[in-house]
């Protein structure tokens, strides 16, 4: 693995977009940080292709085993697509959307 420093050992891959292990994910739940966006922030879990589609539930189920909440109780963070969505007619017409 490209941008893995464990060498040697098992690693257990949480967010494969960015290549980030669980066991970084709970070294900074560890340190108090139990905030979802903060963990994207400092991280960058969720910010791959995948949007977080495969990192995001498993990094709550670990927030919420760390406070003891509930998952449900534990806030995701906002979505925010990449761009906005044109109509295919606009493209095809080379049109202005609105």
């Amino acid at each position: 693995m490209a941008g893995c420093s464990c060498k040697d050992k098992d690693v257990n891959i949480v967010c494969r977009c960015e290549d980030i292990t669980i066991e970084e994910v709970r070294a900074y739940i560890d340190k108090g940080i139990t905030d979802l966006e903060q963990l994207k922030r400092l991280l960058r879990v969720g910010m791959g292709p995948c949007q977080g589609r495969t990192c995001t539930p498993v990094i709550v189920r670990e927030i919420a085993a760390a406070t003891g909440k509930p998952v449900g109780e534990v806030p995701l963070t906002a979505f925010r697509p990449p761009t906005a969505p044109v109509k295919l007619g606009v493209l095809a017409r080379g049109e202005e959307d609105d």
